[in-house]
């Protein structure tokens, strides 16, 4: 069903969502994987690849096709996928182990075959994600005394933050308390010009790159942005949206943003490498190029011709000249995000140099062009989008991969449920309900029941290199990583990241 009618079908009398009655809004999910992406990149490729139903070919040409395919069929909806490379013909036990991690720093994803079960059978090939439970009293329990450190968000000069204060307003959350919520503002108080833009000094934020003509169809915007304003972070947590493109579409779209904070607007075009390098897409933890366009019917190659432009533009991109951003200088590095009150601060190059480090996931509407985003990949062009290379490292993402989403709900009713629960940031059936009147989201008062439910898992991204898990970086078992992170941090790990050979 498209997004724009879903709110017709919950206004129905005999509709109650308590019985069981539900709809399925793929252009919804699918913004709701991209936004998850955002914060742990790849996940969108492992939650479609989870719930998938996809069969194994019987004429595989090669060995790399076998290993493929046992590693992303999913035959049987919502039963775990028990195939792996250790179980495929092929020279796998002599081959070095795949691993995750920067140069020494790497934790083996395949166990050597000697290495007993459990996880033995098991390809792990994704980013490591964890479910991070908010556990607010906790955190001031353990920040007792060191209110003086307290870490503070640097670099996101949010102009609009001078319209309100955060802290003294008594509505931060919506009426459900599952979102962040600011006084509606007006579009032209969000919207920068390339020069605003660019003495914004933007750092570890979410570029969208958005084509869509004045009169494009609406794509639902809210549920791209929603996730990333989850009420289970904190607010100096939220990454501040930037949206490149035609102001005169997201005006449109518009009534359903103007109540979630840090949005930004500039007016111009994602071809355009002067709007690119003024929003510091090289400072972004996360590029999004959509489009809004109706494809022509004449050639369906040329439905994602301006994505794949832009996804080319920025990889061929350079930022030698770019100076910097605001960080942490004390300890030599220049890698802090953060830093405390009233420690020095000077400028330091961090980000990537060339575009083609710029993390990005593009939104394919025709699955055979995802060929043309990796001009060096050497995939046949016949090849199914699962198996190619864009796909499985998470840089890009179709809507068809979620065509069998209906029938994996027909089998195990609760998919759908743990999918919602994982992409949407926290949409709850009583908040549909609001949002089907059209009225948008409305601000409710921290009661003590509504602060409770910002204690909820959430997913994001913990690196090998450093950190608490820093240990198992190197030499590194799955099998500690993932006992030591749950006992230790109540931490889930669902998978692991392969680092691609260079």
């Amino acid at each position: 069903m498209q997004y724009h009618n879903k709110a017709y079908l919950l206004n129905i009398p005999s509709w109650d969502w308590k019985r069981g009655d539900d709809v399925i809004c793929l252009a919804e999910l699918k913004l709701g994987f991209i936004a998850q992406s955002c914060l742990a990149p790849g996940f969108s490729t492992m939650m479609a690849n989870l719930f998938a139903m996809r069969s194994f070919k019987n004429g595989q040409e090669n060995a790399r096709d076998r290993v493929d395919a046992a590693t992303f069929a999913n035959q049987q909806p919502g039963k775990p996928r028990m195939n792996s490379i250790a179980g495929v013909p092929g020279k796998t036990p002599s081959k070095k182990p795949n691993s995750t991690g920067p140069a020494e720093n790497q934790v083996a994803a395949n166990r050597p075959p000697e290495e007993p079960a459990p996880l033995a059978g098991y390809h792990l090939s994704y980013e490591v994600k964890k479910l991070m439970p908010t556990n607010r009293a906790q955190a001031a329990t353990n920040g007792a005394g060191n209110n003086k450190d307290r870490q503070l968000e640097v670099g996101i000069a949010d102009d609009q933050a001078k319209d309100f204060d955060f802290e003294k307003t008594e509505m931060k959350y919506d009426s459900t308390g599952m979102f962040h919520w600011c006084p509606a503002k007006s579009i032209e108080e969000c919207i920068l010009d390339r020069n605003q833009a660019a003495m914004t000094v933007l750092n570890g934020h979410v570029v969208v790159c958005l084509f869509a003509d004045p009169d494009s169809p609406l794509i639902g915007l809210r549920n791209l942005v929603m996730p990333l304003r989850a009420s289970n972070f904190h607010y100096h947590e939220l990454k501040h949206v930037v949206i490149v493109g035609s102001v005169d579409y997201i005006r449109r779209e518009w009534k359903m943003l103007q109540n979630l904070p840090k949005i930004s607007i500039l007016n111009g075009s994602p071809l355009s490498r002067a709007d690119l390098r003024a929003v510091n897409v090289n400072l972004c933890d996360m590029c999004v190029i959509l489009s809004a366009k109706v494809p022509s019917n004449d050639d369906p190659t040329l439905a994602d011709k301006e994505a794949i432009l832009a996804s080319l533009n920025i990889k061929a991109m350079t930022f030698d000249d770019t100076i910097g951003v605001l960080s942490n200088s004390t300890n030599g590095t220049g890698t802090e995000r953060s830093s405390p009150v009233g420690s020095p601060l000077v400028l330091q190059r961090r980000g990537s140099v060339y575009g083609s480090n710029v993390p990005m996931i593009t939104e394919l509407v025709n699955d055979s062009n995802v060929q043309f985003l990796d001009q060096d990949d050497d995939d046949d062009p016949d090849t199914e989008l699962y198996l190619t290379q864009p796909f499985a490292c998470g840089t890009a993402f179709a809507v068809s991969v979620l065509d069998s989403l209906m029938s994996t709900t027909y089998f195990n009713q609760n998919a759908l449920t743990l999918i919602r629960s994982l992409i949407t940031g926290g949409a709850t059936p009583e908040l549909e309900l609001i949002l089907a009147e059209g009225a948008g989201l409305r601000g409710g008062y921290s009661t003590l029941e509504m602060l409770s439910r910002r204690d909820r898992c959430r997913v994001g991204q913990i690196s090998l290199s450093e950190g608490p898990l820093a240990q198992f970086g190197e030499n590194g078992k799955y099998g500690d990583l993932f006992v030591s992170a749950l006992r230790q941090y109540g931490l889930l790990c669902i998978g692991l990241y392969r680092l691609l050979p260079m």
